[in-house]
């Protein structure tokens, strides 16, 4: 028998957990595949999927000798959600000057009330515009003034207060311009219309400034969901939804006022809010709601040293389930790219770290429900651990990893968040890979998935995005990365052709991950606690638990 010196050993054994630790394109494939077929349908939260769909990822994370995470002991947490409809037949009145409007939900107006009442009555409330609704102290910026929202309707402007500033004006660039801030989003401006004491908020479409149009807005077919509150009178409107623009300017001229004139005012930090004179908002409208039990599914790995030093690897479970027939005939929305191939990627990330030494730090692995139905599972997780988010380091989340092949790049969304991304960079570069900063930070993706549920907590993020724009692929550059993109976009996001194809290469989703998991692995042997740069809206909400950190 050759016997080998213990250098060598060493080496081999160096040479073999390197090899384990490669993100494999084949089982990214084979899960996603796995995912997305019939016996799924859809992975719809609450729906004949769902079981299934738990099953299999608990599967998996015991299989790898993963620790479950979950409520008791076990592998899940329970997740009660509400999913309300605002049913047809209301009515819906703008007055103004003693003349009245009938409005037309769908139409005229997207109307929804996420508090379990079975009608809605509001009659002849006060409208009041708020600008841009934003309360932004870091910025030396307060649209309300201290204004009186009790008992009244707040009309606001979708996006910031500089998205369509012009050269020289004051708020040029205060707010990122054209990059959206949280402050855009219109969750945002719904909280804040809470936080006001507000009775409901109208949100005035501009397709610019949502980065989608119309047909968006009404997608729902006036459906939503939402978790179950404790008291959801304190923390809901009861009221929230969008009128169209020309809606809008025609009020504020019968109302004495210019709507872009009144515009251009909420572009500056002066800007007071204006009672609409004479005007009036009533509805009158059934609302249903039916409860609904879901679960998210959660693993870790105890770190060795510092357990109560945490980092996430997310994606979520769900998709749309079953719906109306496409043009072939199908009605299973499978949810291949979004997101069954970002859980495959969470599970290649956990075996991938079982297959070295335990980490210092703790590392927790999450499957979400109902991000398609507002980010609710990963909001609902967030909120019950929200005492252990000060001593998390980071969190990195997959929600669409392009199939379109090896990238030179990785386009990373919501460029200039965080410290983070400088490490993501490093640890591209050890494999000849660049950042690429988000092409289109107007369109608001680093706010519209589960990461968010962290980060607004003060948890700095990477979100992992394919279809934020084109990578730079290894075989026809940019311009093949952006006709994917283009075509995933246009032809199959949430629609039936979602579907696992024997065309799709993995491999360019694999290498992203591969960087998720070294980046992770490299905090989590470390003392290293990242933060969020000085320009973020985050920065403030992390500093307030700096004490917990030293």
């Amino acid at each position: 028998m050759t016997r080998l010196f213990p250098a060598l050993i060493f080496a081999f054994a160096a040479v073999s957990a390197a090899s384990a630790q490669e993100i494999s394109a084949e089982r990214l494939s084979d899960i996603t595949r796995e995912l997305a077929s019939e016996p799924y349908a859809g992975r719809a939260p609450g729906g004949p999927g769902e079981q299934r769909t738990i099953d299999f990822i608990v599967s998996e994370f015991s299989k790898l000798g993963l620790e479950p995470a979950g409520d008791d002991g076990g592998w899940t947490q329970d997740v009660p959600l509400w999913r309300y409809q605002t049913k047809p037949g209301g009515t819906y009145t703008l007055a103004v000057g003693g003349q009245a409007k009938s409005l037309h939900e769908q139409a005229d107006l997207r109307i929804e009330t996420q508090r379990p009442v079975e009608r809605v009555a509001i009659r002849a409330a006060p409208l009041v515009f708020v600008g841009y609704g934003v309360t932004a102290p870091e910025r030396g910026w307060d649209d309300f003034k201290g204004v009186d929202l009790k008992g009244k309707i707040a009309l606001v402007l979708i996006n910031d207060p500089d998205f369509e500033a012009k050269d020289g004006e004051p708020v040029a660039g205060r707010f990122g311009g054209r990059a959206a801030t949280f402050y855009g989003r219109w969750v945002y401006k719904y909280e804040e219309a809470v936080r006001r004491g507000a009775l409901g908020m109208l949100i005035v479409h501009e397709t610019a400034g949502a980065a989608y149009g119309w047909n968006t807005v009404v997608a729902s077919n006036n459906e939503s969901y939402d978790v179950v509150r404790k008291d959801p009178a304190k923390d809901k409107l009861l009221l929230q939804g969008w009128i169209q623009r020309d809606l809008a300017v025609d009020l504020f001229r019968q109302a004495g006022l210019d709507f872009e004139a009144e515009k251009a005012r909420a572009r500056t930090a002066g800007f007071t809010p204006v009672t609409l004179k004479g005007a009036t908002f009533s509805a009158d409208y059934p609302n249903s709601f039916t409860r609904l039990e879901s679960r998210n599914v959660l693993a870790k790995i105890t770190g060795a040293k510092r357990p109560d030093e945490t980092i996430l690897y997310a994606a979520h479970w769900d998709a749309y389930g079953v719906g109306p027939a496409s043009p072939d005939g199908a009605t299973i929305r499978p949810g291949a790219v979004d997101d069954a191939v970002g859980v495959a990627g969470v599970i290649e990330t956990a075996r991938a770290f079982k297959a070295g030494p335990a980490p210092d730090r703790s590392i927790l692995f999450a499957a979400w429900t109902a991000e398609e139905r507002g980010l609710l599972g990963s909001e609902y997780w967030a909120q019950a651990h929200e005492a252990e988010l000060p001593k998390m380091v980071a969190n990195y989340t997959y929600d669409v990893l392009q199939t379109a092949g090896p990238a030179r790049d990785v386009v990373l969304v919501g460029a200039g968040q965080n410290l983070l991304e400088a490490h993501l960079a490093t640890v591209a570069a050890r494999h000849g890979r660049t950042i690429t900063p988000d092409p289109r930070p107007e369109r608001a993706l680093f706010y519209r998935a589960d990461h968010f549920s962290v980060a607004k907590r003060g948890v700095p993020t990477v979100l992992f995005m394919g279809m934020s724009g084109g990578a730079n692929l290894e075989t026809g550059g940019r311009a093949a990365g952006d006709r994917w993109v283009e075509d995933y976009t246009a032809r199959c996001y949430h629609q039936t052709c979602d579907r696992w194809e024997p065309g799709q290469d993995y491999r360019g989703g694999a290498a992203d991950v591969q960087l998720a998991f070294e980046a992770g692995r490299d905090l989590a042997n470390s003392t290293t606690w990242p933060d969020w740069n000085d320009t973020s809206e985050f920065k403030p909400i992390r500093a307030k638990s700096a004490a917990e950190r030293r």
